[in-house]
């Protein structure tokens, strides 16, 4: 582990590769899982300011689940997280062309709010779980990320290199500086 700041980091971020394949995974990691996406308190209170104009993006069954769930629902574990169509995709998810984005992320393209899509989402394969006295930044390994795992293989692209602008939304510049100069050190 390497730590900076109050940030302990799994060597895996620094050495395993990835990068995102849409083509092979059609972007199911938006549709399979046991709950939705991991929200930060700041999310569970911006989402309802922004519903209204994400809804527009939205598939009619998303705004369903919302409507009757709420923008945020507690998971099983206690965390909050996106609610889910049917107990399967994140209500949030739209698909183009059989490749599922983010209903969120698209009004965030096309201007319409200034929140760009949830952090855990942007932040993946990364993980992150606060602790009382330190912040964990973990490598995900899951098995129907393996055409992004080969491609990541392919092209020599380490996972922080990969999310770098989602590290340095949830940590700074100054932070992801440091990981970068910790990676060249590991050389």
């Amino acid at each position: 582990m390497l730590q900076i700041n109050d940030t302990l980091i799994s060597f895996d971020v620094l050495e395993k590769h990835f990068c995102c394949d849409l083509e092979q995974c059609k972007g199911v990691c938006c549709v399979k899982g046991d709950a939705g996406a991991p929200l930060t308190a700041e999310e569970v209170e911006l989402l309802p300011r922004i519903i209204e104009k994400v809804k527009p993006f939205m598939r009619p069954e998303g705004v369903r689940a919302v409507e009757e769930q709420a923008t945020h629902v507690i998971d099983d574990e206690g965390e909050t997280v996106t609610p889910l169509v049917n107990g399967e995709e994140c209500a949030y998810v739209i698909f183009e062309n059989g490749i599922a984005f983010c209903a969120i992320e698209k009004a965030f393209l096309e201007g319409k709010i200034k929140f760009q899509k949830p952090v855990s989402c942007h932040l993946y394969p990364v993980r992150i779980r606060k602790y009382e006295q330190f912040t964990a930044v973990n490598y995900d390994t899951w098995d129907i990320c393996k055409p992004a795992r080969l491609k990541g293989e392919e092209l020599k692209l380490p996972v922080f290199e990969f999310v770098r602008d989602a590290l340095i939304r949830k940590f700074g510049k100054d932070w992801y500086k440091h990981l970068s100069i910790a990676k060249k050190e590991l050389k």
